[in-house]
């Protein structure tokens, strides 16, 4: 069952996937396109995730293995139609696991001190090594990333399974553990994307209606990551596109890289991504960057070092 103080934030995450369940498509169609195509069993419990593997998988060649996890109220198959990482793994040859939250009844990964967040990370623990032993997985290239509570997930997953996880990537991170909450300091690359007008988690902080804990600022969160990866403290900023700024951190220890990407005017969606998230919830949909296409770009230049 859903922990009482993540509900809030399961009705408020599940924007994301009001444009999935309202779109034109009959009852067939729709089952078909956004069910789970993966099961196993983690915590004495049967959990699911749809897997992408390209035409082009040789199993005598090691790939690498993208996860990324929804956010709340989503599901493994909506994840995958709204990041578009299929486009790019069937392009660049790699496979991609889009684990679903929680277990009935509303979708949430744990991301607060309650036993769910254990078994959460047993979960991707038990689907990784599920996955290598069916498919050939470079274990040096390994990455994790997630949209709004999935972004709260890739965080803990950075400091819970740092010998597994290369990198990660987070956009309209919902971060509800306070940073020195991870007990492992060590250094993870990580790149990030946040919109200046996302109503669900603000950019500049605070609380909401939908969470029981205020939202941390996320220049002073991404701040936190450089100095975690002991980065030189003077970054640079450079204009993307007419609403897109990035923040890069340099000099980090063991190449681990920080990149922040501000969207001004951004809503609580996945920019460049699918579907139309709806503005009275979520805020104005971004389209000044491919999250997808740069978080790639951004990912495969960190192996596990």
């Amino acid at each position: 069952m859903t922990d009482r103080r993540v509900l809030p934030l399961v009705v408020a995450f599940a924007c994301a996937a009001l444009p999935v369940l309202t779109a034109a498509r009959g009852a067939m169609s729709f089952h078909a396109r956004y069910r789970s195509n993966g099961w196993i069993r983690s915590s004495g419990e049967q959990r699911e995730y749809s897997l992408f593997v390209p035409r082009s998988y040789d199993p005598r060649t090691p790939v690498p293995l993208v996860i990324s996890l929804p956010g709340a109220g989503l599901w493994g198959a909506a994840q995958e139609d709204i990041s578009r990482w299929d486009e790019i793994a069937e392009r660049e040859r790699f496979i991609v696991a889009y684990p679903t939250g929680g277990k009935g009844g509303p979708r949430a990964f744990h991301v607060e001190e309650t036993a769910g967040l254990a078994r959460d990370v047993r979960f991707i623990t038990d689907l990784i090594a599920t996955l290598r032993a069916a498919y050939n997985i470079d274990e040096r290239r390994v990455y994790a990333n997630g949209l709004s509570i999935g972004a709260g997930m890739s965080f803990v997953l950075s400091c819970t399974m740092r010998d597994r996880i290369a990198a990660v990537g987070m956009v309209s991170g919902a971060q509800l553990l306070r940073f020195d909450w991870c007990p492992d300091p060590r250094p993870v690359p990580m790149i990030a994307f946040h919109g200046t007008a996302d109503p669900v988690a603000p950019y500049a902080g605070g609380r909401t209606w939908v969470a029981p804990v205020p939202f941390p600022n996320m220049t002073t969160w991404v701040a936190n990551w450089a100095r975690r990866n002991r980065c030189a403290p003077d970054p640079i900023d450079a204009r993307v596109s007419a609403n897109v700024t990035r923040r890069t951190y340099r000099s980090c220890e063991d190449n681990a890289s920080v990149e922040f990407y501000t969207i001004a005017d951004g809503g609580h969606d996945w920019p460049g991504g699918g579907g139309a998230l709806p503005r009275w919830l979520c805020g104005p949909v971004s389209r000044g960057v491919d999250a997808t296409t740069v978080m790639w770009e951004f990912l495969k230049a960190h192996p596990l070092r």
